[in-house]
């Protein structure tokens, strides 16, 4: 299947307001909230990678980890929820910092819906302990960095405001479609061959949606950082290769 790329109109940045304000503690409270999805981000990124450990490895002691630090993030997006709301109340940002604050809002949430991911492939993966190993590790480890990798360059595309990176991680949500759709077949294969496998490939098959719709959030995060910047919607049609279903997780809506 033809990828259709992303092409960004006009990426470069409008004209920013000033990177200061009258009031200092104005600029402080936008530096924290940066700062606090900075901060999910990096939870999000280890999250992901320790969920590939625990079903690749079979570490349970890492996935007690991860539901720890889950509850960190919901933490975080609630302190992000609350400064939202501080702000748009006491300060009635406009422009540049209007988009600042409503992107750290939705990023926030797409960040948390990250770790939940996370936290639900792992659990998939502690019900692999016992069973046979099935040799679906190199597609698994492969989504797994592609998705961090997408994730991480999403979060340096909203900090910075580069739109050009942000349309870069949107191309390569095929990818991880394209991936999930293999092992998608694979799987089938194992289960039609040994039904004895039919348990542990369901559970692994249940991984790669997580794992895809980690890549999914990511893509969000970049069109968020795509709108910051500049103060449009990225256009055209997301690209999309996964042929395991009919539905996809679109873009939480952004102001035009």
């Amino acid at each position: 299947m033809r990828k259709t790329r992303c092409h960004c109109p006009g990426s470069a940045p409008m004209t920013p307001t000033p990177d200061t304000h009258i009031v200092s503690s104005y600029d402080e409270e936008l530096r924290k909230l940066d700062g606090r999805i900075q901060q999910m981000g990096g939870l999000a990124i280890a999250q992901t990678r320790d969920a590939i450990e625990v079903i690749l490895g079979r570490h349970p002691d890492v996935a007690a980890r991860i539901f720890v630090r889950e509850d960190e993030m919901n933490g975080l997006e609630h302190q992000v929820n609350e400064q939202v709301v501080r702000l748009l109340a006491l300060r009635q940002p406009v422009a540049d910092d209007l988009r600042t604050v409503i992107t750290g809002l939705k990023v926030s949430g797409m960040l948390e819906r990250v770790g939940d991911y996370a936290a639900n492939a792992a659990k998939r993966g502690l019900t692999l302990q016992d069973a046979a190993p099935i040799p679906v590790r190199g597609p698994v480890s492969r989504m797994g960095d592609l998705v961090i990798a997408m994730l991480d360059d999403a979060l340096k595309a909203f900090q910075t405001r580069d739109a050009d990176l942000a349309c870069q991680v949107r191309d390569r949500d095929a990818e991880v479609d394209e991936l999930h759709s293999s092992l998608f077949r694979e799987l089938l294969t194992y289960m039609l061959e040994d039904p004895r496998s039919i348990s542990a490939c369901s559970q692994l098959m249940f991984v790669s949606k997580n794992l895809e719709r980690v890549g999914d959030q990511a893509t969000n995060v970049a069109e968020a950082a795509y709108y910051r910047s500049t103060g449009r919607i990225l256009a055209g049609e997301r690209p999309k290769s996964d042929t395991t279903t009919q539905t996809t997780e679109a873009s939480p809506g952004l102001p035009h």
